[in-house]
């Protein structure tokens, strides 16, 4: 057993789980999440802890997918009870976002026209004093990749640091390059 499935993974008060063959279903206050395992995983509920085991101790591939599987469902678990969070700094000048509707995203990134981004279902976006995105939901993969996917549409600028960044992204810049007048 790896070092990560070895520990038991304990059940949060106000949460229901469901294990159905090589299905989990984990519902709690701010939603539900399910997640099929491969066949030769077996989660074992006992006494507010759950188990995630496998068929062959030798088997690098199942080792691997056992870990796997134990932080995806210990993902889920503070998904349903938390939720997940990413913040986005949209740095230079005129640029801005607003939501008009729920379900998209409007940027305003340096471009000649406004960028329409869908936000995906399960996905709550908001924006503070329009150069900060939030990104929430109880996904931490479907939150990681929206955020990530927006981030996409302008990458911060490595001489002046302009574009899309994370809030806690540090942008490391370049020098910028020296023109060298001619001689005569």
């Amino acid at each position: 057993m790896g070092k990560i499935s070895k520990k038991p993974i304990s059940i949060p008060k106000d949460v229901e789980i469901e294990i159905i063959d090589e299905k989990i279903k984990v519902k709690g206050l701010l939603g539900a999440l399910d997640y099929v395992c491969p066949k030769f995983i077996k989660i074992k509920k006992d006494d507010g802890h759950l188990r995630v085991e496998i068929e062959d101790q030798n088997n690098l591939e199942e080792k691997a997918m056992q870990g796997t599987a134990t932080r995806l469902i210990e993902n889920m678990l503070e998904g349903v009870t938390r939720g997940f969070e990413k913040r986005l700094q949209l740095v230079g000048i005129g640029f801005n976002a607003f939501v008009p509707q729920e379900g998209s995203l409007i940027l305003n990134i340096g471009f000649s026209h406004p960028v329409k981004f869908k936000i995906p279902s399960g996905i709550k976006a908001g924006v503070e004093k329009g150069a900060t995105i939030t990104i929430k939901g109880i996904d931490k993969q479907l939150v990681g990749e929206t955020a990530a996917r927006i981030r996409q549409l302008r990458k911060p600028d490595v001489y002046k640091g302009k574009g899309i960044k994370y809030e806690d992204e540090e942008i490391r810049k370049k020098a910028m390059k020296k023109v060298v007048a001619p001689t005569a």
